[in-house]
């Protein structure tokens, strides 16, 4: 058996057992058994068939989805602009969410509104349908000037401009808002896995999972256009097309996780990084697959830290993944040509 299938193995056989810690550590543990019980339908204690359905269920099954959302579009951003620290915000998507939400929460917002009228389920579906559309706005703009751009690194200026206006939007706001409103979307920004209901969950899935696998379709196309765009027109793949779906697939990826979960930093630009590591390749048949195994793999080891076991608070995602990827991001930099010279 060749070393790359085996480590895909291992990386598959892997994630059912991060899963399940991620469901039985927290800040109430609950024995193996129990989750054992409760998946096979046995009698169970109440209590803790009301976390692990309500709760811990819920939260890993979000977690598993951004770790293997964010690490693909990271991938296809890093393939498309061939830079090593691309990532799923380069473009503004993220930004464009978070303008989507500080619309909503900030500056005496409809989100500020409907909480103050205890309408709570209402205000959540606001700030997620608010930060998928300021995503898509960016990402059609993207699109849209993408087609009359030939050149990536002009397309990858426009995108950071884009950000960067986005951001100064939203730091305006900031500046006029009051403390609380200012607190509400400080929290949207730390990242959560929490308080997403199944419903959510299943919306989020029908996106992210077509998604993949229309990604999956493209491995042959990405590997082509490794090897220039020349080379990839003399075996008959269409570069425009390829260049609106790869930027479509990875805002698509990025828009929809950050919507729900807010931003979740590092996880995208990183674990393409730690896939080539270990694999050793460039190839996307290989990369693509394992950057979603080993993505979702530690986002959930990542939840479980922030979890706690043992204690009654919880870090905000974003910290603990910014401290896990972020030394990797490091690591890229220094390793490269350009500061061996």
């Amino acid at each position: 058996m060749q070393k790359p299938t085996l480590y895909i193995i291992i990386f598959a056989a892997l994630l059912p057992i991060v899963f399940c810690l991620d469901i039985v550590f927290g800040s109430i543990h609950i024995p193996l058994e129990q989750v054992r019980c409760f998946l096979f339908g046995s009698d169970c204690n109440p209590v803790h068939t009301t976390i692990i359905e309500n709760i811990r269920i819920p939260r890993a099954l979000v977690a598993l989805l951004t770790g293997l959302a964010l690490p693909i579009s990271g991938l296809l951003m890093q393939t498309f602009f061939r830079n090593p620290l691309a990532g799923p915000d380069i473009l503004g998507v993220s930004t464009g969410a978070s303008l989507g939400v500080a619309l909503f929460s900030l500056a005496g917002g409809f989100g500020g509104i409907l909480a103050s009228q205890n309408f709570t389920v209402l205000s959540g579906f606001g700030s997620v349908a608010c930060a998928a559309a300021g995503a898509m706005l960016i990402m059609g703009l993207i699109l849209i000037i993408a087609p009359k751009m030939h050149d990536t690194s002009t397309l990858l200026i426009v995108g950071i401009m884009f950000s960067s206006i986005t951001s100064a939007i939203v730091s305006i706001l900031q500046y006029i808002s009051n403390p609380q409103e200012i607190q509400q979307f400080l929290l949207w920004t730390f990242g959560s896995f929490s308080g997403i209901p199944m419903v959510s969950i299943g919306v989020m899935a029908s996106i992210v999972i077509p998604a993949l696998l229309i990604t999956f379709a493209m491995q042959k196309s990405l590997n082509a256009l490794l090897l220039g765009e020349n080379y990839a027109r003399g075996l008959g793949v269409s570069i425009k097309q390829l260049r609106i779906m790869t930027l479509l697939m990875a805002s698509i990826l990025a828009a929809v996780i950050t919507a729900f979960t807010g931003p979740i930093g590092f996880v995208g630009m990183a674990i393409p990084h730690i896939a080539r590591m270990i694999f050793r390749t460039a190839n996307h048949k290989i990369l693509i697959p394992a950057s979603a195994l080993i993505g979702a793999n530690l986002v959930l080891v990542c939840d479980l830290i922030s979890q706690m076991p043992g204690f009654e608070t919880a870090l905000p995602i974003n910290v603990v993944t910014s401290v896990v990827c972020a030394p990797v991001v490091i690591f890229v930099i220094f390793s490269s040509r350009k500061f061996q010279k």
